[in-house]
């Protein structure tokens, strides 16, 4: 039985009081449904800035209305200390996903970026540490590498960052090391490489490139590659990502206290991302795959390419991911072609 399957089981016999931040986002959506189906207590807190009611709605639909009592949703904004110390209270375990993504909304407006994933994160270590919590995990950033060329991508070895966005995901990260040194609190950090799946929104000026792409095909609008569609990316499923915010839930020892990267360890670039994209969504629509994309500028603050050495979390947190990027097309694609 792997280390997630064990988890699961006893997750279930034993039930815990969570925290959610950004629990209506796309990740923290995907924790909440999660969670309660494994019949855990789930306090969610979401300023609804990029979450979205909508997102929520879904989870109780798909949960039943037994495991919906047991979440309680405070709308609020960690920016506020006094809204982080209330959604902390009675809280065994922090699934802190609250943060202003985007490297392009980083570079439009950087005191707004700063305000929410330093000052708002801050917020959270202090109220979680004084809350007495059990464990503290939090969504860290593979844009923390920087302009470093080496592939795969080690956790120890990052380069300088190349956009607001990133300053800000490593300043969490130097935090949370403070936070072990001078108070004893332990944490564990995610670095995600482009998480897709269910419930990611396609809208709005600062979409990620799967749930845009896929509506673009479905809707059968232009689909503009930024640059030669060479740059590459490590794209991880969203159940892959739920897989190790639980397991880093309940690391022990020498598995606490560390930053680990949370991916596939699979490449695949920009161009070969169209085709599969156009494959999935061929599947309900068959007239997409004569569709063609347009190439335009590189844009600003990105990285050449991305991939993950998945090795540490392997082997200190049992994480094994089970979606590569075909399968997770696959399903997401099933779902944008459901509710788009």
């Amino acid at each position: 039985m792997s280390a997630y399957s064990e988890l699961t089981k006893s997750m279930t016999a034993e039930p815990s009081r969570w925290l959610i931040t950004g629990v209506a986002g796309f990740i923290g959506s995907n924790l909440l449904e999660t969670l309660l189906k494994l019949g855990q207590t789930v306090v969610g807190l979401d300023n609804f800035m990029t979450g979205y009611q909508k997102n929520l709605d879904m989870v109780r639909d798909i949960v039943g209305p037994e495991a919906w009592s047991r979440f309680t949703f405070i709308e609020g904004d960690i920016r506020d200390i006094d809204t982080c110390r209330e959604a902390c209270k009675g809280v065994q375990h922090v699934l802190h996903e609250a943060a202003l993504g985007s490297v392009p909304r980083s570079i439009d407006d950087p005191l707004l970026s700063n305000s929410c994933n330093i000052t708002g994160y801050l917020h959270m270590l202090v109220a979680a540490r004084d809350a007495g919590v059990k464990s503290f995990v939090y969504a860290a950033s593979s844009s923390t590498y920087g302009d470093s060329p080496e592939l795969p991508k080690v956790e120890d070895k990052i380069g300088s960052p190349l956009s607001p966005y990133a300053v800000t995901k490593y300043v969490d990260e130097l935090y949370a090391d403070v936070f072990n040194r001078c108070y004893g609190f332990s944490s564990v950090g995610l670095r995600y490489f482009n998480v897709f799946g269910q419930r990611q929104d396609p809208y709005g000026a600062y979409a990620a490139v799967i749930p845009q792409w896929f509506a673009s095909v479905i809707k059968q609008e232009t689909v503009f590659v930024n640059g030669d569609g060479e740059t590459s990316r490590d794209f991880c499923y969203i159940d892959n990502v739920v897989q190790a915010n639980l397991l880093a839930s309940f690391a022990q020892g020498d598995a606490t206290n560390k930053i680990y990267n949370v991916a596939f360890g699979q490449r695949t670039t920009l161009n070969e991302l169209f085709g599969l994209i156009k494959e999935e969504v061929a599947r309900h629509k068959p007239e997409v795959m004569s569709a063609q994309c347009v190439h335009r500028d590189f844009r600003a603050g990105d990285v050449r390419h991305s991939l993950a050495d998945i090795s540490r979390a392997h082997n200190l947190l049992g994480y094994d991911p089970q979606f590569d990027v075909r399968q997770g097309l696959r399903l997401a694609g099933d779902w944008y072609a459901a509710n788009l």
